[in-house]
């Protein structure tokens, strides 16, 4: 007999597991099974985009490569120029899953994520500062956009202060801000002259090519750090969706923990914006495809991360077969895939009365 909720739907089946410490925890059996296979699949498509390219190798040769056995030609190619892009492409989808997750679950709204609420935005503002205005180089113009989303975090934080930070208004203030700075990002391109113009519009694309380990590194530093401290607080967030009220009920300490994963999400949508540019829609998408195929409450945290670098790594292997490597960048792939699936969203969320 199938076990369901006050709400009729049938409930998540869960399995007690007892850690070597003594501690009882209920693991969600459905939600396990999703990680797992998002993980195999993530990993599947790494090692066949790591074989793809202008020398292909089949996926055999990749993996005897990545353990040392490969030929020096063949180490070169998967080490040193495509090993870094993959990387790099599955902490940035799993960095923006993440802080999308962390985002709709704070606003308990599908629609608030880093795309809508302005913050990939507020990350190419600071990108352009350093190439119109500074002609900076790679590193200052990741340091530009890493600065440009904190600040924007920052701004639709205490805009949309009032005895604590709500949904919807979190969501309009920053559609608000997203529009202020688009206008200023557009007023920055006017302003540049051809080079630079160039250079930032190809960045604002959002694209893994030429990346290296270079952006591997702080990308890894930045989620050995923050992944844990969010999951840490996992709790404290599911617990939030019920309300503030009941929340503080429970003992939650509601706005220090409010604060302090918007700050992780920030930085977490920061971080990916300045290692690969602003590409779309994968922190709106992740989160909610996570959410359907576990049919689990709360924020789905993991399920999410694991979504997101599926999907860019995909994204971009779609893109690499189907246009060349360096022919179409994968922001345009997960901007149209994204705003399609905003379409469908938006239609869904009206058809059921909550917009």
């Amino acid at each position: 007999m199938t076990t369901r909720t006050t709400t009729g739907k049938p409930a998540p089946v869960t399995r007690s597991v007892r850690t070597p410490g003594g501690l009882s925890v209920r693991l969600d059996v459905r939600a396990f099974t999703v990680v797992v296979l998002l993980l195999v699949a993530a990993l599947a498509a790494s090692v066949v985009l790591i074989g793809t390219g202008d020398f292909p190798i089949p996926a055999v040769d990749v993996l005897k490569t990545l353990v040392g056995d490969g030929s020096a030609s063949q180490e070169f190619i998967v080490n040193d120029l495509r090993l870094p892009r993959v990387l790099v492409g599955l902490l940035v989808g799993a960095s923006l899953g993440l802080g999308g997750a962390l985002f709709q679950s704070i606003s308990r709204n599908p629609l608030g994520s880093p795309d809508v609420l302005g913050l990939g935005q507020g990350s190419t503002a600071g990108a352009l500062v350093m190439i119109v205005l500074f002609s900076g180089s790679a590193n200052q113009v990741a340091l530009g956009a890493l600065v440009g989303g904190l600040m924007t975090g920052l701004a639709i934080y205490l805009l949309a202060w009032k005895r604590g930070v709500h949904g919807y208004r979190l969501v309009l203030v920053g559609i608000g801000v997203s529009a202020i700075v688009t206008a200023v990002n557009g007023y920055l391109l006017t302003k540049a002259d051809i080079v630079d113009a160039a250079r930032a519009v190809v960045w604002m694309t959002g694209s893994l090519n030429g990346r290296d380990w270079e952006q591997v590194w702080p990308l890894l530093v930045m989620c050995a750090v923050l992944v844990p401290l969010v999951l840490g607080h996992a709790r404290g967030l599911r617990m939030m969706e019920m309300g503030d009220d009941v929340s503080y009920a429970l003992g939650v300490r509601v706005e220090r923990t409010r604060l302090l994963l918007m700050l992780a999400a920030v930085l977490l949508t920061a971080g990916a914006t300045a290692a690969a540019g602003p590409v779309g829609f994968v922190a709106l998408t992740a989160p909610q495809l996570a959410r359907r195929l576990t049919r689990s409450p709360g924020p789905n945290l993991v399920p999410s991360m694991c979504m997101g670098a599926t999907l860019l790594i995909v994204a971009d292997w779609a893109s690499q077969r189907a246009f060349g490597a360096d022919q179409l960048p994968v922001g345009v792939v997960t901007g149209v895939l994204g705003g399609v699936y905003l379409l469908w969203l938006l239609v869904t969320e009206r058809k059921a009365g909550r917009i």
